[in-house]
């Protein structure tokens, strides 16, 4: 049979960040072009300024009422540019970061396996707090960086037409303050990457502790736990000042250029004043007019450059949120097949067929053919591909190459998720909803669970509960012991009578009584008509099954 490539499968391709930012492009240009249109509206305003102040010293008749109505206007004109552009960078982040977090919560709920990028601490944590760091980014690096590529020309222009000597001096400290930044920009992008890093594993942490949490009270270990934590915690604050450090410099570093030019700018025009010196202009003496112009139009030079600063760490907080999006999106890992969603029952018999499949990790399996009603053990060493086998039958993981039939039909999108409603799946962690048990053993259905408790013989452990069946279940069975949580998924396994028993290692680190009982239960199910697939390395579990598949070589 001719191999065909998994349909299931995810490609790797690294979401760039420019494709990350594209929701909200349109919203971030507007957003720029406002804002430069915000600070253009000063140099009007500064010649109003100078035109009124000039006329003052050199005795023109000039009507102050009218200035101050004109700089008025303009004033709120400038203010409404400014909210506008505020207004659209805020829409702009809103749509970047919903569409990124929206993203990563959909591929992550259809992955077949956990990702291998990092925990559900890392995770969860890139897709929110780490997220929120974009916000920044947008509403005030890219509009910094807009206003940057712009206003300082236009006001540079406007110097070279009022003096080449201040034009010269704009000239000669702009340039200056590009070059320490990107200096500085090398090593806030790294302390902005460790510290992103860090925030990932600290999550992680906190994660594995919780589930863990019944186990570090019974062994004593809150101390040690706690210390941990506070180790984790110190390393964490110091990845932050490490990142803030960087950014006090930078911010430093710009605000000493920008004050050393406009005082040399003020010293020129002082002193041009005072008519100690006599070039820099096109023609001419310098005029209080001119002057006053050039004054007001200095530290509006630098401002925009100022702001970069001020903001150039959201920028290595982007740039490091940025990378790790990169990483995550080109992550190559099997997909669920199908939607996940409710479907029609795949009508026929309840068969199963694996031909040349090869496994994502490597190794090409046997044939298996499984009868309907068949009760078949899975054998093998463990990292063999036992569960594999089981997740490729449930539509849970892809084959690399060749095919699986189920109900005489290929497996594959179409057909996944109507098949998924005839399996029952007891995996070999219990894993329950933050809900109650009723709603983890029915998934919602209607139909009542007390003859799939009676089969796992379970009952008397639910009325042991302090609500019964509306008891609320933890993640991992918050009340339970192993047992019985091993109990409780076999119980929603055969809940709904399907036609498909998948069971990963169901009486594994289980006592002799409660095996027994999981197997009793499996059994029960399996002879009212329901195939039975058990991937296990319980020879006694085997014994009681038709035949045993092994997996690998036999050992």
């Amino acid at each position: 049979m001719a191999h065909q490539q998994s349909s299931g499968e995810v490609k790797p391709y690294a979401i760039s960040s420019s494709d990350w930012l594209t929701p909200g492009r349109k919203c971030q240009k507007g957003a720029a072009v406002f804002a430069v249109l915000a600070s253009l509206v000063w140099p009007v305003q500064a010649a109003l300024v100078a035109f009124a102040l000039g006329g003052l010293l050199t005795g023109a008749d000039v009507s102050p009422v009218w200035v101050a109505c004109g700089f008025i206007i303009l004033g709120v004109v400038r203010a409404v540019l400014g909210i506008k552009s505020e207004s659209l960078a805020e829409t702009a982040a809103d749509r970047v970061v919903h569409t990124a977090r929206a993203h990563i919560v959909a591929s992550e709920a259809k992955r077949a396996s956990d990702s291998p990028f990092g925990g559900a601490g890392g995770i969860s944590a890139l897709a929110s707090e780490k997220l929120d760091h974009l916000t920044a980014y947008i509403t005030r690096y890219a509009s910094a960086r807009a206003r940057v590529m712009v206003v300082p020309i236009v006001i540079f222009v406007l110097a070279l037409w009022s003096s080449w000597a201040v034009a010269l001096i704009l000239l000669v400290s702009g340039p200056l303050i590009p070059v320490f930044m990107a200096l500085v920009g090398m090593a806030a992008k790294e302390a902005s990457q460790r510290q992103m890093a860090e925030i990932g594993t600290l999550n992680d942490l906190l994660v594995e502790r919780l589930s863990a949490l019944v186990d570090i009270r019974l062994l004593g270990a809150n101390e040690t736990v706690l210390d941990g934590f506070s180790a984790q915690a110190g390393d964490l604050r110091k990845r932050t000042m490490a990142v803030l450090r960087v950014a006090f410099l930078s911010s430093t570093v710009l605000e000493l250029f920008a004050a050393i030019g406009v005082a040399m700018v003020a010293v020129y025009v002082g002193f041009s004043l005072l008519g100690a010196l006599e070039f820099g202009t096109w023609g001419g003496p310098l005029s209080p007019h001119t002057g006053i112009f050039l004054l007001l139009l200095a530290p509006e030079f630098y401002q925009p450059m100022r702001d970069l600063a001020a903001a150039w760490h959201d920028k290595a907080s982007a740039d490091a949120v940025f990378t790790e999006l990169s990483e995550w999106s080109g992550i190559e890992t099997p997909s669920l097949l199908g939607q996940g969603g409710s479907a029609s029952p795949l009508a026929g018999p309840a068969s199963v067929t694996l031909r040349g499949c090869a496994l994502p990790g490597g190794g090409v399996l046997d044939d298996i053919d499984v009868l309907p009603g068949e009760k078949v053990a899975l054998m093998g060493a463990s990292g063999t591909g036992k569960t594999s086998v089981l997740r490729m039958i449930a539509g849970l993981l892809s084959p690399v190459s060749g095919s699986v039939l189920v109900a005489g039909r290929p497996l594959d999108t179409t057909t996944a998720d109507a098949w998924r409603t005839r399996i029952g799946w007891m995996p070999q962690a219990p894993r329950f909803l933050n809900a109650s048990l009723r709603h983890n053993l029915t998934l919602g259905r209607g139909k009542d669970p007390s003859q799939a408790l009676d089969l796992a013989a379970v009952g008397q452990v639910v009325a042991a509960l302090p609500q019964g069946l509306n008891t609320r279940l933890g993640e991992t069975g918050g009340g339970l012991s192993g047992g019985e949580a091993r109990r409780i998924t076999l119980a929603r396994a055969i809940h709904g009578d399907p036609d498909v028993i998948l069971a990963d290692e169901p009486t594994a680190d289980l006592d002799a009584d409660t095996a027994a009982a999981v197997t009793s239960g499996l059994l029960a199910h399996a002879d009212r008509g329901a195939t039975l697939i058990v991937a296990t390395h319980d020879s006694i579990l085997a014994a009681k099954m038709d035949r045993v598949i092994w997996i690998g070589r036999r050992s």
